[in-house]
């Protein structure tokens, strides 16, 4: 069970596996509609209902996913005060994101009134933005922690040469990591966020959307690939 293809199948069996990969899926599509709409307009067309489709069944796969901040408070919210607070707040905003866009779904595909998609997509764009700064505050603390903790094993492995210091540092090094990642998702989410929020040029246009999503959707990948 240590193989591409193993992983590949333990990675796709998750429900983050197949919102990674058909968020990826979305926001090519979205980048070759951008790309090709004045010269191939039917083609363009193809690739704006794959865009479509792929973020709707998005939307699907998430359904009840607001409960996992709520769970991920119930276990165990953070080890300091600071972060305890920074987890209430992230995950308070997330579990509005996933709620309401629950109904943002059900809007679009006109099992509810479609002129609810608006307003929901506000809240549940807003709720995100919110949880996400606060998300990226945390892996920032997280990190300078982990940076002050690895100086402090760089010096008493030197003076020792202790094997576990040289472990306990590659752990850290290999968490920094994960956290980078998870702070590239949140801040290119942030920005995919703020579009609907706040509707201007930079953030709403094509290539912006594209390479943020992308790079949501890869970052993703990184993070919860099998070891």
């Amino acid at each position: 069970m240590n193989d591409t293809v193993d992983k590949l199948v333990i990675f796709l069996a998750k429900r983050d596996g197949i919102d990674k990969l058909v968020k990826t899926f979305q926001y090519v599509s979205k980048l070759v509609h951008w790309h090709v709409e004045a010269t191939h307009p039917d083609a363009a067309m193809r690739f704006k209902q794959w865009e479509v489709a792929s973020g709707l069944s998005r939307k699907a796969f998430r359904t009840g996913r607001f409960l996992t901040g709520f769970n991920a408070l119930r276990r165990g919210p953070g080890a300091t005060p600071t972060l305890k607070v920074l987890a209430v707040l992230a995950n308070a905003g997330e579990m509005v994101y996933f709620f309401f866009d629950h109904f943002l779904w059900l809007s679009r595909i006109g099992t509810l009134d479609a002129k609810l998609a608006r307003r929901m997509s506000f809240i549940s764009a807003l709720g995100e933005s919110f949880g996400y700064i606060f998300f990226i505050i945390a892996d920032f603390i997280i990190m300078k922690e982990g940076l002050e903790t690895e100086r402090r094993l760089l010096i008493s492995s030197k003076e020792d040469g202790s094997e576990d210091a040289k472990e306990s540092t590659r752990k850290i090094r290999a968490e920094r990591v994960m956290r980078l990642m998870a702070v590239a998702a949140n801040v290119a989410d942030l920005i995919i966020a703020l579009a609907d929020i706040e509707p201007n040029p930079f953030c709403n246009h094509a290539v912006t959307l594209g390479i943020s999503g992308l790079v949501s959707a890869w970052a993703g990948w990184y993070r919860n690939w099998p070891s």
